[in-house]
């Protein structure tokens, strides 16, 4: 097969991708690495239909690859995730409204284009929890415990564009970070941006049923096929926080393989989880009052191994 790998400068030299990329050549499959954001491109060459089985993005968020990677869908390209399903987590505020829709547990989420349109929230809702809309790698996460506190980072936002605000949950200061790749969920955890601990190493953890369930249903509601889920074990069970597309798939056992093999079924079949992505039945408003049961959406039922 013939792929085109979309590489942002920011993952030129990671291990994800370019380890999955050496598994495919290794394989006898030609990939082809387009830098979106070092590159001249001529639109119409270079997203010519049929020239490629799939495009496959490894960018960060806000950059041009999502654009490039759109445009090669929009000619009858196969793409790794689907493209619509990209931009439906890209954008954090998109992605709070799609996931309040669809059911999971998510928190409620404020957004807004101007910082100090922030004042407006609610003192009762604090500690809160800001970050861009486009934000990726715990860039520019900020807890603020006060109103106070808010008015004093309002100059250090003011650089950003959208930005989203929600509720802090409380956490043992740990994220657990699911990997889903090839129909398969690998549990991890993590220390959290927001508690950075140098003592707390990335590990392999068991994962509950009752995660596995929700880490299952985000892939459904988004339409994705190779993504990243990061949840808080709040006091009122697993709350969803953020979702990656083809994130890092660290800790994940032979992840180059299992991710290389994962690729070359969606660029022969497309995406099975973008045919499934349910039509919202209506839009919820991004700004939700905070419910006791929202963190509770998904059925309990006990702990399974990995």
């Amino acid at each position: 097969m013939r792929l085109c790998f979309l590489v942002e400068e920011h993952y030129r030299h990671d291990g994800m991708p370019n380890e999955v990329i050496r598994q495919l050549t290794a394989w006898g499959h030609q990939v082809d690495v387009v830098r979106p954001g070092g590159s001249l491109l001529r639109m119409g060459e270079v997203v010519a239909a049929g020239t490629h089985d799939a495009w496959v993005l490894k960018t960060v968020s806000g950059g041009p690859g999502l654009t490039l990677l759109e445009a090669a869908a929009a000619a009858g390209t196969t793409t790794v995730n689907d493209a619509r399903s990209i931009r439906g987590v890209r954008d954090k505020a998109l992605a709070a409204a799609i996931g309040r829709t669809g059911g999971l547990p998510m928190p409620p989420t404020y957004a807004v284009a101007r910082p100090e349109l922030l004042r407006e929230i609610p003192a009762a809702e604090y500690p809160l929890v800001v970050k861009p809309a486009d934000g990726s790698s715990g860039r520019a996460v900020h807890l603020v415990s006060t109103p106070g506190e808010l008015e004093a980072l309002l100059p250090e936002l003011a650089g950003e564009h959208m930005l989203i605000a929600q509720p802090y949950v409380v956490n043992p200061g740990t994220d657990i970070k699911v990997y889903a790749v090839g129909g398969e969920l690998f549990a991890t955890e993590r220390c959290s941006p927001l508690h950075p601990d140098p003592a707390v190493r990335e590990r392999r953890v068991p994962l509950s049923a009752e995660v596995a369930e929700i880490a299952a249903r985000v892939g459904t509601v988004y339409g994705l096929d190779l993504y990243g889920v990061d949840v808080l074990l709040g006091p009122d069970g697993p709350v969803v926080v953020d979702v990656n597309d083809f994130p890092s798939f660290r800790q994940v056992p032979d992840a180059a393989a299992r991710v290389g093999r994962a690729v070359l079924g969606l660029a022969r079949t497309g995406s099975p989880a973008a045919a499934a992505r349910p039509a919202p039945a209506h839009a919820l408003p991004l700004s939700i009052p905070a419910q006791a049961s929202g963190a509770q959406a998904a059925a309990r039922a006990g702990e399974a191994a990995l």
